[in-house]
């Protein structure tokens, strides 16, 4: 027996709020990500780095294997990839970004080089020619902290070459 036509309404109802709360935290957890990156490429004259759900995939993948030890290792895989990790729960999308983009202030144009301290996560992001991203984060077992990374493609820091 077929269940009472309104209750097939509410349920459809209900899946489609769901899908709308979804949507829209995932618009939220993207532009958190995205956001500082995409303003620091702006200032740049850069294109925006687009949302690519196969990246967030790839991430999300790699943030689960990282999530027993929460150890920065990079997946070698055929992305650019940033890692950020913090201890603690509290680590958002916006500060793994921010940490990243704050290299900036050790990268030398003019001389293509770090001055006192890393750049490549900063100069991953001003790539030039890197035009998607996907970012995902896990809560590390045992309370070890929180695992974020960024993927992007095409990927960037070739050797010799200036990001922009």
């Amino acid at each position: 027996m077929a269940p009472p036509k309104h209750i097939n309404v509410v349920c459809v109802a209900i899946a489609a709020l769901i899908l709308l709360v979804t949507c829209c935290h995932c618009a939220n957890y993207q532009q958190q990500f995205m956001g500082p990156q995409n303003a620091v490429r702006a200032r740049l004259r850069l294109k925006p780095l687009k949302w690519d759900p196969k990246l967030a995939r790839y991430a999300k993948w790699w943030a689960n294997q990282r999530r027993r030890d929460c150890e920065l290792i990079h997946s070698n895989g055929p992305y650019g990839e940033n890692l950020f990790w913090g201890s603690g729960r509290r680590w958002s999308p916006v500060q793994a970004a921010n940490g990243w983009l704050s290299e900036g202030r050790s990268y030398n144009y003019y001389s293509n080089s770090c001055r006192a301290e890393m750049c490549g996560h900063y100069t991953q992001i001003v790539w030039r020619s890197t035009q998607r991203i996907g970012c995902a984060h896990v809560i590390c077992n045992g309370g070890r902290g929180v695992f974020l990374t960024c993927n992007y493609d095409p990927p960037g820091n070739y050797l010799g070459r200036r990001p922009y």
